[in-house]
């Protein structure tokens, strides 16, 4: 079965760019213009991968961004004109899988929903249970003392990686290599956004994590005990 992709950019020439490149890839795609028509297409069936532009008419592109990643299942890659860092960051930040700055080669887009498409792709074992917590990767959920919290993909694949080498240090480069980010300061401050809110749903104290650690100067260790259930 295809990839499904929806596409958000107010620009014709972009989205009519857009849609060729990958439709001739052999992926289904949708596009809007207007956030609200976006919404309401995703709300109904949740696309594999959604391009968002943050230049909108009726909404904020990161507001666009911050719920699609809240609501978890499909990645995100913002395509932007804003080029500087901190507009990098911040897209990041927010829940972002990539981030690409306009102009840009259609094949560029084409490779890089590929790539995140490869990494979205269903894992042989989906659900793992550790201390009082199990997740369930299909669904995005975590389940626990407080009950269900759900999380976004961005988070979902640092929390596989900790689930497949608990008790391993972790590298920011082993991250990087695992994650395919670009080696920079907005990779390695979404790195460290996604933590702190995998931290915030397992309930573990900033200063004294019980389960992810911060090994000063070398990487993390996570300390439960996993077991995957298939």
């Amino acid at each position: 079965m295809s990839a499904t992709i929806a596409i958000l950019d107010d620009d014709p020439a972009i989205r009519s760019i857009l849609t060729d490149a990958l439709t001739d890839a052999g992926m289904q795609v949708t596009a809007h213009a207007r956030a609200d028509a976006f919404e309401a297409q995703v709300r109904r069936a949740m696309p594999d991968l959604c391009l968002v532009d943050l230049g909108l008419p009726d909404r904020d592109g990161l507001a666009v961004v911050s719920r699609l990643a809240l609501e978890g299942g499909a990645a995100i890659i913002i395509i932007s004109g804003r080029g500087q860092v901190q507009d990098r960051i911040t897209g990041l930040e927010l829940g972002a899988d990539d981030y690409v700055v306009k102009p840009f080669e259609p094949a560029e887009i084409v490779a890089r929903v590929r790539a995140r498409l490869r990494k979205a792709a269903p894992p042989s074992q989906s659900r793992a249970t550790f201390g009082e917590w199990s997740v369930d990767f299909d669904r995005y959920v975590l389940s626990g003392p407080p009950g269900d919290v759900s999380f976004s993909q961005a988070e979902g694949e640092v929390l596989r990686l900790f689930l497949d080498r608990p008790r391993r240090l972790i590298s920011r480069a082993d991250m990087q290599e695992a994650l395919g980010g670009a080696a920079s300061e907005a990779f390695d401050r979404a790195i460290d956004v996604r933590i702190s809110r995998l931290r915030a749903k397992l309930g573990e104290d900033p200063k004294n994590p019980a389960l992810i650690k911060t090994i000063y100067g070398a990487g993390y260790l996570f300390l439960g005990d996993v077991h995957w259930q298939g």
